[in-house]
């Protein structure tokens, strides 16, 4: 547990820096970065070693579409790149068929999971940061998650007694689920108040209350499907980037559901309003 925190305690930072800081194309670079090295992580955990292309595809395009929303053309991009992939991956699948370098269409389609809807999903924190009061806005679902998964840990840890499920997550507990939803809601609508005493921006609580819950909700479910493809291929975690925590995707699965959630919902029921 204490390289979990010195590691959380040395990225957070640099985090909130990337989020509140500095400007969308740094942000846009670096969810590049993390949907590159997530698909790579899955593909590598999941899919074995029998073709290199497939993955040196899904990573081109996995850094792809988180550009092509900073640019606002997700909707020309991501298609065009889901389009192309898929062609890759099938011309690959025909030429390898029955061969050392086969594909299954299993892989062809944790392969599209892993290089183009994850990124199209991450790059929600793109669009978040393009918002008006963006630099505001794209901190609500990396506390949403991030802390939603701490609170999940941590009251797992001092009365969790009742598995939840056992066969996906085992460690994962009915007292832990109940205290990630209850702290992750709170901190974000602490994260209102903050912005009430902080800035002159109009916050609107009931939509922070619905983006809490709905966010800590989609966390736990985005945790709990990437815990079922560990349990699926019998492998602990995605990666060892970061210490205490995994890989990247080990790190980030309980955004890939709550980011683009909680931008619908910021699209329809706006909560941070400049005045």
């Amino acid at each position: 547990m204490k390289t979990r925190i010195i590691a959380a305690a040395t990225f957070v930072p640099i985090i909130f820096i990337v989020l509140f800081f500095l400007p969308a194309y740094v942000l846009a670079g670096v969810v590049s970065l993390i949907c590159a090295i997530s698909a790579y992580e899955l593909l590598h955990a999941i899919g074995g070693k029998q073709n290199e292309r497939v993955r040196i595809y899904a990573i081109f395009s996995a850094v792809l579409i988180p550009i092509g929303a900073y640019f606002n053309l997700t909707e020309v991009v991501f298609p065009a790149v889901f389009l192309i992939l898929m062609c890759l991956l099938f011309y690959e699948a025909i030429i390898g068929f029955k061969t050392i370098r086969k594909i299954t269409f299993s892989q062809i389609l944790t392969t599209l999971f892993a290089g183009a809807l994850i990124p199209l999903m991450l790059s929600s924190l793109v669009n978040i940061k393009q918002m008006p009061e963006g630099h505001l806005l794209v901190l609500i679902p990396i506390i949403s998650a991030f802390l939603t998964d701490a609170g999940a840990y941590f009251t797992g840890l001092a009365i969790g007694k009742k598995k939840a499920l056992p066969l996906v997550s085992p460690k994962k507990t009915v007292e832990g689920c109940f205290g990630g939803l209850f702290i992750g809601t709170l901190s974000v609508l602490i994260f209102g108040v903050v912005i009430v005493f902080t800035t002159f921006n109009l916050v609107i609580f009931w939509a922070l209350l619905l983006y809490g819950i709905v966010g800590a909700v989609l966390s736990q479910l985005g945790d709990l499907a990437f815990s079922l493809i560990k349990r699926e291929f019998e492998i602990k975690d995605y990666g060892r980037l970061i210490p205490g925590h995994g890989g990247m995707l080990d790190r980030f699965d309980s955004m890939i559901f709550a980011a683009p959630a909680i931008y619908l919902l910021m699209s329809f029921f706006p909560a941070i309003i400049a005045r």
